[in-house]
């Protein structure tokens, strides 16, 4: 390292050399304090947590196919059914846990009455998943 020095016969000359005493002092400093707080930050409660797994449980709900032929006549799951034993059965259904979706299969020549008392009972009965069931077009 170059140090400046009282001598008159070198005073021409500039210092090339970075002094590197304070570069040397900050990092020490910051070597200190890293030294201090380190254990601070790694401080932590040891706990014993329980074990728990991760997959969800999911219930599927149930499906009610209610169908609807030409003539107006009511079929739960394939089986002739009344409109009033329709509404009782869609009561019950409706105080489950998880809800039932109602597919709606109604023939395309049916009164638009038929489908709408089947709707209308189903809302009555708290139900709200309710779907209709077609046929894709042939091409």
């Amino acid at each position: 390292m170059a140090f400046a020095s009282f001598d008159r016969k070198s005073t021409a000359q500039p210092v090339s050399d970075i002094n590197m005493v304070p570069l040397i002092d900050v990092m020490l400093v910051l070597l200190v304090i890293f030294i201090v707080t380190a254990p601070l930050l790694t401080h932590a409660v040891k706990l014993e947590l329980p074990k728990a797994s991760s997959q969800v449980n999911e219930l599927k709900p149930d499906k009610i196919e209610l169908a609807i032929d030409a003539a107006g006549e009511r079929f739960w799951n394939g089986e002739p059914i009344t409109r009033e034993a329709a509404a009782e059965r869609f009561l019950a259904e409706g105080r489950r846990e998880p809800q039932p979706e109602v597919h709606l299969k109604a023939d395309q020549s049916v009164a638009y009455r038929f489908v709408a008392e089947t709707i209308a009972d189903a809302s009555k009965a708290g139900l709200h998943k309710l779907g209709f069931v077609s046929e894709p077009e042939a091409n």
